[in-house]
């Protein structure tokens, strides 16, 4: 539909922050935990061993997916900080073009 959010929520997306004091902050999505709550790693502040989580209503959906990010946590293989950072600087980067 016309003007419908992009929600789809997937580990791998890019998303950033509209509400709290992270508001503006890109990260990806490390977890799904259900409709409504989602993990989120930026690599820096929040690194794998300390996912933060956000309602979804408190975050703005992009269309860009850290593909190799999302492959790799859907064979449940470890990711590490490095690569979120490394991927979300390249969407971000991306993104703002």
């Amino acid at each position: 539909m016309p003007g419908e959010e992009l929600k789809i929520l997937q580990p791998g997306r890019l998303v950033s922050s509209k509400a709290g004091r992270d508001r503006g902050r890109y990260y990806l999505i490390y977890e799904v935990l259900s409709d409504r709550l989602v993990r989120v790693v930026d690599g820096v502040r929040r690194r794998i061993e300390n996912p933060k989580e956000k309602n979804v209503k408190h975050l703005q959906f992009h269309p860009a997916v850290a593909v190799a990010v999302a492959e790799k946590l859907g064979r449940g293989e470890r990711v590490t900080d490095a690569e979120i950072r490394q991927a979300l600087e390249r969407l971000v980067n991306k993104n703002e073009d």
